[in-house]
This record gives structure tokens, sequence and C-alpha cells, in this order.
């Protein structure tokens, strides 16, 4: 055990430094532009129609909608999670190189260019432990020393969140960090936007058709958000076993209806948007209309009751919301990461789910704290290359709100193996599916409410649980599907958070 131990220092120490070396010879590149041609200045201004420019040299109108530049900086490789049972799992993995303190604190790492563009760490060496600069917590890890240093064997579950708004550039470096747990793989890694509506395959991440990211190199991929919704992404290399391993993170997409005017009728904002021919519903409302506009103008205003945030560009304020919680239903199999830490293939065809995540974490630790919430215990820690000791797991899956507060879940399947369920003690109202919404060609609302809903592997609901009238308490979202209320052999745990309604 103890020529183990230290076979596997020599060997963390050994790739650390020839990666660092290769990473020296600046075959990391993180990009993140002061300006564009869409965004030339401004940053988010207020949303009252689209404006039309020419282009001086090709003479070809173009549409600007506001928005601004965001960018992010991840790093492929791998990591360790702590499971509700104290069982430490191996993942290929995600890590943040970005928003490191609001990745910290359970938000996304999403961040303006202006914010970005500040390095997180000063320059540092190969052989210097980089300290994080307190002026700049959430700006990137440029330089290719901090990069390995902050980046190696600190993966997390979920991944990274990504959160934009529509009309935003969207500029997102990753950097492939190797495999320090398996040295023998030469893993590439891509990340895949999945059913986000992306004309450019180059930049969609299948390898196929796109590129691969190879050990030591960075590639920056480039987004214009034109659809709100819940979506999600993942690595796209050899898929069932990059996810069933862990590459699977949050991505939501904020609508232009959040940036309109206050006291502005949203019906109003909605038509604003036909002038934009990528977001135009008339005048045939044909099915390939993301969202169709309302059969009636409900008079709905902007700060209407106090709302300003909405999940879709409804046009009546029916997706409106006080609060937000992303759930990640996941699931893992202990067998197949305990393999794929050792140099033995996997084994697909026996691939089954023990333990059930929600946001990485089985119950109780779906409710431990993230950030600075004092009053629950701490969320689950892995030790970095670094030295530094970070969550691995920060996005809890609790919420407290008060009584009469709308809540929008954000749920996405990521697992590989099963259907899941989840059931809630709030009527839910299903709104979107899929990142669209519910909502027939006529623009009739096609919202239902239910206790429970199943998600497959690769599919999103967006749902809202009204608190109105709800007694004051703790409620609970949790799996009807009792062989997923476990923690491996543990009976307790698996899928299940709670919902705490104060006064």
């Amino acid at each position: 055990m103890i020529m183990q131990k230290r076979y596997a220092i020599w060997l963390f120490l050994l790739s650390t430094c020839l990666m660092t070396t290769v990473a020296g010879a600046q075959t990391f590149r993180v990009e993140c532009p002061a300006q564009t041609q869409l965004h030339p200045t401004g940053l988010n201004p207020a949303y009252t129609g689209p404006t039309i420019f020419t282009d001086p040299i090709t003479g070809l109108p173009y549409v600007r909608n506001g928005g601004a530049i965001k960018c992010q900086h991840i790093s492929g490789g791998d990591g360790y999670a702590t499971m509700g049972d104290g069982h430490q799992t191996y993942l290929f993995a995600f890590s943040p190189l970005s928003g490191l303190y609001d990745i910290q604190h359970g938000l996304p790492g999403t961040q303006l260019n202006t914010v970005f563009n500040v390095p997180a760490y000063p320059t540092a060496t190969a052989t210097s432990s980089p300290i994080l600069d307190p002026g700049s917590p959430n700006g990137a890890v440029m330089d290719p020393a901090s990069i390995m240093n902050v980046g190696v064997l600190n993966g997390s579950i979920p991944a990274p969140t990504m959160a934009i708004n529509e009309d935003d550039e969207f500029f997102l470096t990753l950097s492939n960090v190797g495999m320090i747990m398996r040295p023998d793989l030469f893993e590439q890694h891509t990340v895949h936007f999945h059913g986000y509506p992306n004309a450019s395959s180059f930049f969609d991440g299948v390898p196929d058709a796109s590129v691969a990211i190879q050990i030591a190199s960075s590639f920056a991929y480039y987004y214009l958000a034109p659809d709100a919704g819940t979506y999600f992404w993942h690595c796209h290399i050899t898929p069932p076993e990059h996810l069933q391993m862990g590459m699977v993170g949050q991505l939501w997409v904020y609508p232009r209806q959040n940036r309109v005017p206050a006291n502005t009728s949203l019906y109003t904002a909605f038509n604003w948007q036909q002038q934009d021919p990528r977001t135009a519903c008339f005048p045939s409302r044909d099915i390939l209309c993301a969202t169709p506009p309302p059969a009636i103008n409900t008079g709905f205003v902007q700060g209407q009751g106090g709302y300003t945030k909405y999940a879709y560009n409804d046009g009546d304020g029916s997706t409106r919301y006080d609060v937000e919680l992303p759930l990640q239903i996941h699931g893992f199999d202990p067998s197949f990461h305990f393999v794929g830490m050792t140099f033995n293939p996997e084994g697909f065809e026996d691939m089954k789910d023990k333990y059930f995540l929600l946001n990485g974490r089985s119950y109780p630790d779906t409710v431990n704290k993230t950030g600075n919430n004092t009053e629950l215990p701490p969320a689950q820690s892995t030790m970095a290359a670094d030295g530094v000791s970070r969550p691995s797991q920060p996005m809890s899956s609790t919420v407290t709100v008060k009584t009469g507060q709308r809540i929008l879940l954000r749920i996405s399947m990521l697992g590989v193996t099963e259907y899941q369920t989840l059931a809630s003690q709030i009527p839910m109202q299903v709104i979107a599916l899929n990142a669209r919404l519910l909502r027939d060609q006529a623009g009739n609302n096609l919202y239902y409410t239910t206790n429970s809903i199943t998600l497959g592997g690769g599919e999103s609901l967006d749902v809202i649980l009204d608190t109105t009238g709800i007694a004051p308490g703790t409620y609970f979202l949790f799996t009807p599907q009792l062989d997923h209320l476990s923690n491996d052999a543990e009976n307790f745990g698996g899928l299940m958070t709670e919902i705490v309604i104060t006064t």
C-alpha cells in the first residue's frame, strides 16, 4: 500500500511537471475580446427592440439587440466527488478556471468581459502556488502554469454552470489539462451544447464535424444566444463513458423580456422581436417559430407585482418567477467509476447506477450549504493539485422562499442508464420541454399541472412551483422509485431534496 501511494505521488508530480513544461510553450490560449462588431461598447442596455445596421464593407444589413460580451474558462481533466455515504468517487470532469468565487458559492461562472479579463491569479511559475487575488475573484486563470496548478485534479459535478442573456456573445475557452490518475489516456475533450440552436457545427463540440481538444491545448467556442431556455452541455468524446464519469453541466439563457423597461407591456415587447428575423414569428407562425405570440394580450407590464424575471419571452407574464433552482439529475455506477480509475477497460453492458444525484449530491448532502450559509453543514470538498481544498459539488439543491413566491425549477436529466422520476409535495406547473415553451401555434399556453415528472437522458423541463396558499414548512422533492432513494448499499438518500417555505 505504501509503495502504491509513493508511486501515485511520483506519477502525479511527473505528469504535472511534463504538462506544465508543455504549457510553458504557450499552447494554452484564453480568448475574451474587449469589443466586437455587435458589441463595440455598451453593456446590457435595456431591450427596446432591435437596431438595424449596415456593414460598411459588405453593405449587408445586420441586427443588434443589445446584450454584452460574456466569457468563461474551464479545464477538462479529472477529479473526485464525495457521495452522500462518504464514498469518494473518481471523475472524468470539467473544472472552473474563471468565476471561481461565484462557482464556489453555487452560482454560474459566466462573467462580463470586463470582469473576466482581470486575471484571477498573478503570473505563476511551475514551482509556485498561485494565490487568489482578492481584487479579482471572478477573473480568469490565464497563464499556463496557473492553468495547470488550478485545473489539474480539480473536477466538479456538475461541471461549471453557464448562464447568459439572449443576444450575448459568449466566448468559452476549454483547456485540456490531462488526467493525472489516468496518464495512459490521451483523452481529448469537447463542449457540446445539447439541444442548443447553433448554426455552426464547428462550435457544436461533435468531433466528427468540429474539433477535439488535445492535452495541453485550448479551444475557444463562440455562441450568439438567440433563444431563451434551459439547456445543458457535456463532452462529446465517447459520450456514454464521459457522461457517466461526470462530464456534464448546466446552461440556461435568460430571455430579452428580462431587459424590457419598467411599466412596458410585455405584449408590446414581444412584438418588438418580430423585427429580428432570427426570432420573428409573423406572419406565418410556422412550426419553426420558437415561441409563438400569446393568443390573448393579458396587459401584463414589466415590474407588475414586482416581477422582472421570466423563464421565456412569453408576452403575457405567465413564466414569471422569484427564485430559480437548477436541478441536474444524474446517476453514478461506482464499479464503473472505480474501473475508470484503473488500467482496465470499463464494462459498458454491465453499467448500473447505484448513486442517484441532484446537482452531484445524494440526500442528505443535497441540502448542505453552498457558500456562506452557516446554518447548514458545509458542502463536500476535494483537495486540488495546488493544495487548496475546493467544493467539488458546489451546487446545493435546496431553496428557501417566502409564502406566495414562485420558484422556477430548471430540471435537466443527464444520466445514461435509465429514466428518472421526480415528485413534489407542492403542485408543479410544467411550462416548457427541451427549452421550448409549451404553446401551440395559435398562441394558447399548454402548461399542465402535475405532482411528478419523468425524464430520459438528454431531456430538460422548466417547472413553476407557486407557493401561494402553501403553509410554511419543509416540503420534499423526491423520487417515488424506491430503489433510487439510496446511496449505493445504504437504504437512505438518493434523489431527494427540500424546499423550505417561511412567512
